[in-house]
């Protein structure tokens, strides 16, 4: 697609949140030997997004301007690189993009194939762009918990905050697939939704047990 272009979303500083997004028209980026060329279908925002932006993490990474941010993308690969053989022109996938390269808000997107997956055509391109950052988080919380996903863990119980959220939510579906006893809490509104997840016991935050983090089964 050399010479071609495409719109995008970009911004030439830090700092003006939603106002310093500009509408710009850019050329398509070419894949290198080991990425995919991406057709975007949705794109997701992440806390990492605005943060970016803003200016916060500016020492791990800096991005140069103009920038085209996010990362999270569900799409359809064009164009793949010389080295690349676990993908072909047609496939629809999920990917992360590079965070100090984003180049999310815009209608294609250069991926590398590492940081790609097949995505099944049961999950639609808007649930696909929500996995990489939040999942991500999510199973290497679990991980660090002593969570494993190989059939070999006991008995393992744990306490998931903020379950309705981006990473919770995640979060109590993993920790259920290793077989874990879940307590979570979230917000009222949100009880039913998280033990429709797979959570044992879901607290309402603001009541007693959910301030003091305190299970009623006692696991």
């Amino acid at each position: 697609m050399a010479g071609k272009t495409m719109h995008a979303v970009s911004y030439s500083a830090y700092g003006g949140g939603a106002a310093a997004l500009k509408h710009v028209e850019v050329p398509v980026p070419s894949p290198k030997k080991d990425e995919v060329l991406l057709k975007l279908e949705a794109a997701s925002l992440n806390p990492v997004d605005w943060k970016t932006q803003k200016g916060n993490l500016r020492p791990l990474f800096p991005p140069r301007f103009p920038f085209i941010p996010v990362t999270d993308v569900a799409g359809e690969v064009i164009e793949v690189g010389s080295a690349v053989k676990s993908f072909k022109a047609g496939d629809k996938v999920v990917s992360m993009l590079i965070f100090m390269k984003g180049g999310g808000l815009a209608e294609y997107a250069v991926a590398s194939s590492s940081l790609t997956v097949h995505r099944p055509p049961e999950v639609s391109p808007a649930e696909g762009a929500g996995l990489p950052i939040a999942a991500s988080t999510a199973l290497q919380a679990l991980k660090s918990a002593g969570a494993k996903f190989d059939g070999t863990e006991k008995s393992l119980n744990i306490l998931i905050t903020a379950a309705s959220g981006g990473v919770g939510h995640y979060a109590v579906q993993l920790a259920k697939l290793a077989n874990l006893h879940v307590t979570a809490t979230c917000v009222a509104r949100n009880i039913d939704l998280v033990k429709s997840l797979g959570a044992d016991e879901a607290l309402d935050y603001k009541s007693r047990d959910g301030e003091i983090l305190h299970s009623p089964s006692g696991n």
